[in-house]
């Protein structure tokens, strides 16, 4: 057991030396985005939010009609 996770342990760290190099990297090799890619992401981002905004309003609702007391309310039978 001891040799299987001495070998997982110097694979691991021969995996991270050879990668390193890739993670410390400044640049890509492309060009980055465009003003576009820039507002399609920041578009669909808005859309995001603003259908949050109404979720978290019903969820919070829904919270406080469940633990809150109900005072005056009675419930009558409509048997006649």
């Amino acid at each position: 057991m001891k040799n299987i996770i001495r070998s997982m342990m110097v694979t691991l760290i021969c995996v991270g030396a050879a990668v390193s190099p890739a993670i410390a990297a400044t640049e890509t090799s492309g060009q980055g985005g465009s003003l576009l890619l820039t507002l399609f992401i920041g578009f669909f981002a808005l859309i995001v939010v603003f259908q949050l905004v109404p979720a978290c309003l019903l969820f919070f609702g829904t919270l406080k009609g469940l633990f809150s007391k109900k005072h005056g309310i009675e419930q009558k039978s409509s048997n006649r």
